[in-house]
């Protein structure tokens, strides 16, 4: 059996090292949100513009640009994929995804290309409103019909109607005004 002294104190730990050890942990914490850059997990770099010189500037298909390296999809529309076949009224088919990249390369055409980015999609590619020569690459190819107007692009659905009722781009070799919906 142990005999307590009756004048010396009872041993009670010191709250330092808990304490210390919660500051050195609180500290990481904040310093790692710092460190870390924003767009870690997949939110795009909002309001950050990109621009490329054209001779940069690569089509990867109707929706679709690479400006220095960076892949830039056009925000608000929806493009067939490369090798997507659509059919004119006579039922022949053709490669619709190589004509609408080819639509836009015509509207790039060499010239810089400049773009304000929103956000990113779901594959994680830089989505936004781009520029070329003064154009607009967005609405001009809805305009154009290469491209369809993407869901919540309330903007760009009278730039659809407009083409589809002057039958133009896409709208104009439709045996059915649907098909071209239901295509892609």
């Amino acid at each position: 059996m142990r005999v307590r002294r009756i004048f010396t104190p009872a041993y009670h730990p010191r709250p330092w090292g808990r304490l210390l050890a919660g500051a050195l942990a609180a500290g990481a914490v904040v310093g790692l949100a710092v460190a870390l850059p924003s767009d870690l997990f997949g939110s795009g770099p909002r309001g950050q513009d990109l621009r490329a010189v054209g001779a940069a500037v690569r089509i990867i298909d109707g929706e679709t640009l690479a400006l220095d390296g960076q892949v830039m999809r056009l925000a608000g529309v929806r493009a067939p994929g490369r090798g997507q076949i659509c059919h004119d009224a006579a039922g022949r088919g053709y490669d619709c995804g190589a004509a609408a990249a080819a639509a836009l390369a015509r509207l790039v055409n060499g010239r810089d290309v400049e773009c304000r980015v929103q956000g990113r999609d779901a594959q994680g590619r830089l989505l936004g409103q781009c520029r070329a020569g003064g154009a607009e690459l967005n609405g001009s190819l809805v305009a154009d019909g290469w491209v369809l107007a993407g869901a919540g692009a309330s903007a760009m659905l009278s730039l659809e109607a407009m083409a589809r009722d002057g039958r133009r781009g896409l709208w104009a070799t439709a045996s059915d005004v649907d098909q071209v919906r239901r295509g892609f």
